[in-house]
Formats: C-alpha cells, structure tokens, sequence
C-alpha cells in the first residue's frame, strides 16, 4: 500500500495541510499511522475519503452533513451512503430553487424601484410622497401588470417576471425534471444558453412550459429545434438577465 505524507496528501488533494490537520481534530479524518518522529503517514484509502469530502464540499455540505456521511463511509456497504447523499443533494436542490425564485422576485423589485428613482424629482426637500419613500408597487401584486409597467424599460420586454412567487417552486420543479434530461449543453458567447435532448423526450411538455415561461418572463426567448442532433432548447435574454439564464438553465463546464 502506497504512503503519503501529509505534505503530499496536500499536493494530491488541494486541501491545505492545515485544513488537514483540522480534519484530523474533528474526527473527519485519521492518519494510517505515524513514524517514530511523530510524523503523520496517510495511505490510499486517505484520498479516496478525502475525494468524497471534496466533492461533498463542492455540492454545499455543511460539517455537520459530511460529517454524518464519514461516518458511513466508514461501514462496509456503499449503498446507505449514497441514499444519504442522494437525500441531502435533492434537499439542497429545492433549497437552490428557493433561492433562485427570491433572487428573481428581488430583481423584479429592484427593477421596478430603478424605474420610479428615475423618474422627475418632487420640488422641494425629501418628504413622505418622493421616490426615495413612497413605495409604489407596495399595494400591488408581484403579479400585477403595475408592477411590470414600473419595470426597467428598453427597446425589449421589460427584464420582470410576472409569476406569483407561491407558485415560483413549482415550477421551477417542472423545469428541473425537464433539464435533469439534458444531455448536451453549450453556452454561447452572447450568455444563450442551448441544452439538447434525445428525441423521446416530450414535445408538448417542453413546449407547454416554454409557453407558460415566456408568459410570466416576456424578457427571455426561446427557440426549439428539432434535426439529427435530437431536440433543441436555446434560451436568450438581455444583457442584464443573463444571469437569470445561466442560474435556471445552467451553463456548460
């Protein structure tokens, strides 16, 4: 069995040695053993843990989660580890499209704040009925075509979603189960993005939800296609939703 010093451990891994040893002082991680020096000695088995703590990390894990995981990483079967990280990957999946739904309420608010800050002065000093007080759109809807109208305005679709934020999580569900069937995609230089599927997957389904989309997100565009590639879903949208584009529908590596 190959050996390794902390110090290439470090190398190997990306991990610095004092997260290392830190690890070691929380339980997460042991050394194989030590020299008489008092050195410590790691072996393989340390970087196939410390690869699953890696990727643990990346996908948003606390500790406290990875520490739990360790835990059974640790027992003989893979199988109990792998429907514990499957759960906790699908929570944070519904605690990422939470996140984005508040993300894209917020910028509809701060859109619709830009557009009334911009518009003529009071006469007189700040007060109770000038834009940096008055709330507008407060006794509307985020839904309300008020609060649209008060949206940024250019020579596009003004960058507002229209969705009623209770029913953001679902649909933000509908479109997770249609882009979990992706399997090509491509991010343009203008920040499209282009996600392909094979061709069993179900036209009137996509084109209901690119519909429904569309609807509440007049500032996006969407084009299908359908040739010997399999079927095609390209998502455009201005400049100032582009992160809008990349957060729903993702970007490729």
């Amino acid at each position: 069995m190959n050996t390794y010093t902390i110090g290439e451990i470090a190398a190997r891994t990306g991990f610095s040695a004092s997260a290392l040893r830190y690890y070691e002082g929380v339980g997460l991680l042991t050394p194989a053993s030590r020299t008489d020096a008092g050195y410590r000695v790691y072996d393989d088995e340390t970087l196939s843990r410390l690869a699953f703590i890696g990727r643990a990390k990346r996908l948003g894990c606390s500790l406290d989660e990875i520490t739990d995981l360790a835990g059974m990483w640790d027992g003989d079967r893979c199988g109990p580890v792998q429907r514990q990280f499957h759960e906790l990957v699908t929570a944070k999946i519904a605690d990422a499209q939470g996140q984005i739904a508040e993300l894209i309420a917020l910028t509809s608010q701060l859109q619709a704040a830009a557009a009334q800050l911009n518009g003529r002065p009071i006469d007189g000093p700040c007060g109770d009925d000038c834009a940096c007080v008055a709330d507008e759109s407060a006794s509307t809807s985020f839904a309300s075509e008020v609060l649209v109208n008060l949206s940024v305005k250019s020579d596009h679709a003004p960058i507002a979603c229209t969705l009623e934020p209770g029913a953001m999580p679902d649909r933000l569900a509908d479109w997770q189960a249609i882009l979990d069937r992706v399997r090509v995609r491509t991010t343009a230089a203008d920040g499209a993005v282009r996600v392909e599927f094979d061709h069993d997957i179900s036209l009137g389904e996509l084109t209901t939800l690119v519909a429904a989309e569309q609807h509440c997100c007049a500032f996006l565009s969407f084009a299908i296609t359908v040739d010997q590639r399999g079927v095609g879903l390209e998502v455009r949208a201005p400049v100032g939703a582009a992160e809008i584009v990349a957060a729903l529908f993702g970007q490729c590596a």
